[in-house]
């Protein structure tokens, strides 16, 4: 068995990460934007490995995430207690209602709309980066940009601590093959109507180099 993989939407982060390692075992991929061609990325990587017989004992889904303001502000190192897909599903005159409330046999869902991250792996950062906020991060297709959708993320998940668009694609690759899964993310941005002058991705990097080390 080698060691963790780290997977990034874009090679910016995958550098971020890279900067701060400290274990040579880590291997460090970014895989493009997205949950689907996360996840099939994700997917094709573990399975090499495996093939190779050498399979990565976890995959950490790292980079730069919107942060709900209260919850998770700009800097801020953010881990994710479980990856949600948050628009999956469909809509109705009553609201939205999750693909896992739909009706389908649950041997369709996979994983369902809700993957937890592994417990010891979760545990293990957590004692590593004893400062971040732990929370359930949501996966989107369409990155939030108004005030009336993050009020509606905001009352279907009044937990989470942030939006991303790659954890729940990596989490279900992960899941199918049997391997524990995280999310570590970086705060670039408060989720909520479109501001690119309020990014602060050169912070978020920085907070994600300095949070790599516990990614071993």
């Amino acid at each position: 068995m080698t060691g963790l993989l780290v997977v990034t939407a874009v090679p910016a982060e995958a550098d971020a990460v890279r900067a701060g390692l400290t274990d040579p075992t880590v291997t460090v991929t970014p895989i493009g934007v997205g949950p689907a061609i996360a996840g099939a990325a994700t997917a094709r990587l573990l399975a090499l490995a495996e093939a190779a017989g050498r399979p990565y004992r976890a995959v950490v889904s790292a980079g730069v995430a919107g942060g709900f303001t209260g919850r998770a502000e700009v800097g801020d190192t953010v881990l994710g207690t479980a990856s949600i897909a948050a628009d999956l599903g469909a809509e109705s005159p009553d609201g939205f209602i999750p693909v896992d409330e739909l009706g389908m046999p649950p041997a369709l869902l996979g994983a369902g709309s809700r993957v937890p991250a592994d417990p010891g792996l979760l545990a293990a950062l957590r004692a590593a980066l004893p400062t971040a906020t732990a929370g359930p991060v949501l996966t989107v297709s369409t990155v939030t940009g108004t005030t009336a959708s993050t009020d509606e993320l905001c009352r279907r998940h009044p937990e989470a601590v942030a939006e991303a668009m790659e954890g729940y694609g990596v989490a279900v690759a992960a899941a199918q093959a049997g391997v524990p899964f995280a999310e570590l993310r970086t705060i670039s941005n408060p989720v909520g109507p479109r501001d690119r002058d309020a990014w602060r991705l050169r912070e978020a990097l920085a907070a994600l180099t300095a949070a790599a080390p516990a990614l071993r």
